[in-house]
């Protein structure tokens, strides 16, 4: 089954409480706390472009990548009626494929993309970022922490709409330091009738240490670790961090 198939219409609608405006908030903190003045942007792993919408509205120029090509559809109709100066541009790329036509002075990933990475793939995503993001210009990103993975094993939940509504589990996968989401997507039809879509996704544990470790190998450094959304060093048993790091 793929990602983000059935789910990518719907995703705006179950994610309604995630606080876009805090993310942008808190970026532009991290672009001043680095002394970045960005003009061009990338927001890797954008899904449906709320984010980048978001960036777009505040002045920044952006470029959105994703390997969804059915999440780029929605973010692509959504930022045509903005009424944007410079509407974001958007490419359909993995994070490991990704493939600028020149440099950006800075890159977010948000809403845990990077722990859809195995850990091969780490070095190779910092990589492609390394030739992308131009020197001095800062990356900033968030994860789920081990801690919250962990919590999540067995648990089943449930999002729903007027018209929709998504039934998913976690499974722990020991020997992959993974966890493993079924997902069952219900859509209410105009005749009264449900369509039902099925997806399954896989988030894999990253430590703080091994990210600041890919990272410093792969030409960053001015390595930090925040809380959630704050200017502060995480707390314990926090649940999402976000680390920024400064090409070098």
């Amino acid at each position: 089954m793929s990602r983000y198939l059935s789910l990518a219409h719907r995703y705006d609608d179950f994610t309604y409480d995630v606080p876009y405006g805090r993310f942008a908030d808190f970026y532009e903190l991290i672009f001043k706390k680095y002394g970045v003045v960005p003009g061009l942007v990338l927001d890797l792993a954008c899904g449906t472009g709320t984010l980048t919408l978001e960036l777009a509205r505040r002045g920044y120029e952006m470029i959105g990548t994703d390997g969804s090509a059915e999440m780029l559809s929605v973010a692509a109709e959504k930022t045509a009626d903005a009424g944007l100066t410079i509407p974001p541009v958007f490419l359909n790329q993995t994070m490991e494929e990704l493939d600028l036509f020149g440099t950006v002075s800075a890159a977010v990933s948000s809403l845990d993309s990077i722990n859809y990475l195995p850990p091969g793939s780490l070095g190779r995503v910092f990589e492609r970022l390394r030739l992308f993001v131009e020197p001095g210009g800062v990356f900033v990103f968030d994860v789920n922490t081990p801690e919250k993975l962990l919590s999540l094993d067995g648990q089943m939940f449930m999002d729903e709409t007027e018209d929709a509504f998504c039934v998913w589990s976690a499974q722990l996968s020991e020997e992959r330091d993974a966890m493993n989401y079924g997902m069952d997507i219900f859509t209410l039809r105009g005749d009264g009738a449900w369509d039902r879509g099925s997806e399954e996704h896989t988030e894999y544990i990253h430590t703080p240490e091994s990210l600041a470790y890919e990272l410093r190998v792969h030409g960053f450094g001015e390595i930090q670790t925040f809380a959630e959304l704050l200017d502060a060093p995480p707390r314990e048993n926090e649940q999402r961090i976000f680390i920024a790091a400064r090409r070098l």
